[in-house]
């Protein structure tokens, strides 16, 4: 009685163990955004976008991107995308991740950055309409809407 209690318990585990790894998987999460905003020495956009995963999560979200340097300017993305790294869900992709950045752009101007939130990074590109000109370093805002 006791071993084969113990046997059922082993394979128990056994199993658990091996459906662990495969929960613990890092998902491959998207977003797809539009922004607007303006600099002079303090830069300031925002918007909203679309998060989608493979696992088949999705959550639409308000984007806010906020910080300081030199720096002045207007811009508009539309049709932004955004790759994320690292997340085991989407609620990992949540949260204000640190960015530095040096721009330069008129009329018709495309952007790509990379950003981190500890462990997890997003990285973003898209064209747009505006001009800018400087190096900002600030806050990225990624919140359920």
């Amino acid at each position: 009685m006791c071993r084969s209690l113990l046997a059922a318990a082993s394979a128990a585990v056994l199993s658990l163990s091996a459906i662990a790894p495969a929960a613990a998987r890092d998902v491959s999460c998207r977003l797809d955004f539009d922004m607007a905003g303006w600099s002079v020495l303090y830069k300031t956009a925002s918007g909203t976008g679309r998060i989608s995963c493979d696992n088949g999560q999705a959550m639409v979200v308000r984007i806010e991107a906020r910080g300081g340097g030199l720096s002045v300017g207007k811009s508009e993305i539309r049709g932004g995308r955004g790759e994320f790294s690292g997340v085991r869900g989407i609620a990992e992709a949540l949260g204000t991740y640190m960015a530095a950045e040096a721009h330069a752009g008129a009329v018709r101007s495309s952007k790509a950055q990379v950003m981190t939130k500890g462990d997890v990074s997003l990285a973003l590109a898209g064209t747009g309409d505006g001009w800018d000109l400087g190096v900002a370093f600030g806050g990225f805002t990624i919140e359920a809407r």
